[in-house]
């Protein structure tokens, strides 16, 4: 599982690193020894978890997050005669945890936590820098979901733009000259709605009727990459509307176009998400 770009926080002057292990938040201990031991922090990790309330944390962690987690390594290394000791390899490979890695490498190498467990060692540097490590992650956790909601509310006024250009095109192309405004909503209605289905696989009649307590419509809950593909259906839509294809002809085309969009876009770690996106189903 590769890591995402990594983030950095200041705690009483030392630089740390945080990134995205998956979909979570993992912090560098190495970063963080290096406040009581510059030139040797791998020693001071390896002291902190060679205590057996360390791993005794870390198991309790592992057992409600980790599914694959083995206990029996566990005992194991308690087992073992002698004093404990326990490195992070030794931990991993033992119990198969997942919430404590090591990695390899001059830029961005070390051991790295999930941010449960960074908290616990930060306890243990000191209480003091503990609640200065929270209070930087906070503000971090807080500067991305302001940006995010900053790039969502970007989307989606694209998205409103190309709508624009979207039904203008439909009222060239499609809208007869002499219909009622009833009519003409229809037509509106129904050219939404070929969007909503090539993307999210339903109408927006469809959505509300699962989702009859939500606020907002299908597009409201669009997902940051949704709004993304969105954006340029809409636009697609308009060249195919002029182009005189059938809606069924369109509605297949723009299937496509959105399952290839939106595979490029999930696997590129500069678009960050907002929530869980979903490839729609081919309409083929």
């Amino acid at each position: 599982m590769m890591d995402q770009k990594n983030e950095i926080i200041t705690v009483q002057g030392t630089a740390i690193s945080v990134v995205k292990h998956g979909k979570e938040d993992y912090v560098s201990l190495t970063d963080m020894a290096a406040c009581k031991n510059a030139d040797d922090p791998n020693q001071v990790i390896f002291n902190w978890l060679s205590t057996y309330y360390t791993i005794g944390f870390l198991a309790v962690w592992e057992q409600v997050n980790n599914p694959s987690f083995n206990p029996l390594g566990l005992q194991g290394i308690k087992n073992e005669p002698g004093r404990l000791l326990v490195s992070t390899k030794k931990w991993v490979e033992a119990t198969n945890a997942t919430g404590i890695y090591s990695k390899a490498g001059r830029y961005g190498g070390g051991t790295y936590a999930h941010k449960d467990i960074a908290f616990e060692f930060g306890t243990w540097l000191s209480a003091e820098f503990k609640y200065y490590l929270i209070l930087e992650f906070q503000r971090l956790q807080q500067e991305e979901q302001q940006r995010l909601s900053l790039e969502w509310n970007l989307q989606r006024t694209l998205a409103k733009i190309n709508y624009r250009i979207h039904t203008d095109a439909i009222k060239e192309q499609i809208i007869p000259p002499e219909v009622t405004k009833e009519q003409a909503t229809f037509i509106y209605a129904s050219e939404a709605d070929l969007l909503n289905v090539a993307l999210f696989g339903k109408t927006a009649a469809e959505w509300r009727a699962i989702n009859p307590k939500a606020q907002g419509n299908i597009r409201d809950d669009a997902t940051l990459e949704q709004l993304v593909v969105l954006s340029n259906m809409e636009s697609v839509n308009a060249v195919l509307i002029r182009e005189g294809l059938e809606q069924s002809e369109r509605l297949i085309k723009l299937n496509q176009i959105a399952i290839t969009q939106l595979t490029s876009l999930l696997g590129n770690e500069h678009i960050k998400r907002l929530g869980t996106s979903s490839l729609p189903r081919s309409t083929a």
